[in-house]
């Protein structure tokens, strides 16, 4: 061997070992710095000695010798903020705390299909383990305004009313505005079943535990849960739990939507998610604002909302309905209701008075609205709802004098044609649980009621 093939050999030899032992330091973990826990408020840790960015994962000793999973959620001085994920239960002064690496998210994927999983990304089904190698963050970058698809085509979601009179759009997002006890979770199961979506994604985020099973099971269904993903965060989950699962539901939605799929996500509801982060803002020393709201939770709500939408190629959308509770069946002067109707495309309003007469779906149809409607119906289409809305309106307006017969028929011709076509008015409105309405027949119904009323 001469003297250049040598030198070229050990030439090759030292940059081997140097990849080696490269590839070696970029596997080596960096030095966490630990710190203890000094002080425990309501539902606030405060570590000192150690350091994480906000959002990151630290872990808490408790005396059973298990960990505290924590979430930094701000800083004061020395002391990082931290909200405990789980029950805090077997917290000792000075316990060990230990910043966490970079997780690498929550599962997603066909695999999740058909299940039910909590906010951390772990089965509640019962069904085993998940079946996911892909993983994604809770929170993404959001689509360049200027890039997303218009919404220019219809969604059919099986509910005569509002496929007729308040049609959604692809990539559409509304609001459910209801109080307790109206039917908005029989609502969201008959369009969980019957939306003409591929996938469907439901967050039940803050409700009552009972309720998770009883939509699963019995409002869901098994025709609607083979294509199904629930995200459950129940009432008595932790506040950054309730807002991880909104969070999640969302993320969810969006590997589908980026896979060119029409994905539907039922969130119920923003309401709840809102609360989850006015307790852990309230807790960490923010001020409150309006009504007790402080001023971070009308400034996430947007965020989370702003993540559906159409893609900027086109193919995939997620359109999503957000429930929001409204105090007292007062949408009017409830800040979290007043601010999603600034950031949702439309909202559907439900009747304490219609639901108490009978009336399913009781969808106010005077008070809701769905603002891409003219966009994505023929003008015939949009004529017709609104010939429909003049009567109905014509009729609500007089109803009391009619009530009592104060009314002379003769005094106004609309209301007059009102009062001969209310009962075919409110058989349009109702709806049977187990009776799907496509978009087409309820075009078909709702013309046959507008060729009643003089143009």
């Amino acid at each position: 061997m001469n003297a250049d093939a040598a030198i070229a050999a050990r030439r090759s030899s030292w940059q081997q070992k140097l990849a080696r032992r490269t590839a070696r330091a970029e596997t080596v973990r960096t030095l966490a710095v630990e710190g203890c826990l000094r002080r425990v408020v309501g539902l606030t840790l405060e570590a000192e000695g150690c350091e994480a960015a906000l959002g990151a994962r630290c872990l808490v000793d408790t005396v059973d010798g298990a960990q505290l999973d924590t979430e930094v959620v701000g800083f004061a001085d020395e002391r990082l903020l931290l909200m405990p994920v789980g029950d805090m239960h077997g917290v000792l002064p000075n316990a060990r705390v230990r910043p966490c690496a970079h997780t690498r998210g929550l599962p997603v994927g066909h695999a999740l299909l058909g299940r039910v999983v909590g906010a951390d990304g772990a089965p509640l089904d019962g069904l085993g383990a998940l079946d996911s190698d892909e993983h994604a963050a809770l929170k993404s970058e959001p689509i360049n305004p200027m890039g997303r698809k218009p919404i220019d085509a219809p969604l059919d979601v099986g509910v005569r009313a509002i496929n007729a009179l308040l049609t959604v759009g692809r990539g559409q997002r509304l609001g459910l505005f209801a109080g307790s006890g109206v039917g908005k979770s029989t609502l969201l199961g008959m369009m969980t079943r019957y939306t003409n979506a591929d996938v469907v994604v439901v967050g039940l985020i803050g409700e009552r535990g009972r309720e998770v099973k009883e939509f699963v099971e019995h409002t869901l269904g098994e025709e609607g849960r083979r294509r199904a993903v629930i995200v459950a965060a129940p009432a008595d989950a932790p506040p950054l739990k309730r807002l991880r699962g909104a969070q999640y539901a969302t993320a969810i939605a969006e590997w589908f939507r980026d896979r060119g799929m029409r994905v539907l996500l039922l969130m119920d509801s923003l309401t709840r998610y809102a609360q989850a982060q006015r307790e852990i803002a309230l807790a960490i020393g923010e001020p409150p604002a309006t009504k007790g709201y402080p001023p971070s939770v009308f400034a996430m709500m947007p965020a989370l909302v702003e993540r559906a939408g159409n893609d900027e190629d086109g193919r995939g959308s997620i359109t999503a309905f957000y429930t929001v509770l409204t105090e007292g069946d007062d949408y009017r002067h409830d800040p979290i209701a007043d601010a999603a109707r600034a950031i949702l495309d439309g909202h559907i309003v439900l009747s304490r008075d219609l639901a108490e007469a009978g009336h399913y779906p009781a969808i106010d149809i005077e008070a809701s609205i769905s603002r891409v409607m003219p966009a994505v119906v023929a003008r015939e289409h949009l004529r017709a709802a609104q010939r429909f809305r003049q009567v109905y309106s014509a009729y609500r307006q007089q109803r009391d004098l009619i009530a009592v017969g104060a009314y002379q028929k003769g005094s106004d011709p609309q209301v007059d044609l009102a009062i001969d076509m209310w009962p075919q008015l409110r058989a349009f409105l109702q709806q049977e649980v187990d009776e799907p309405m496509t978009l087409e027949m309820a075009i078909t119904k709702l013309d046959a009621l507008a060729e009643q009323v003089p143009g």
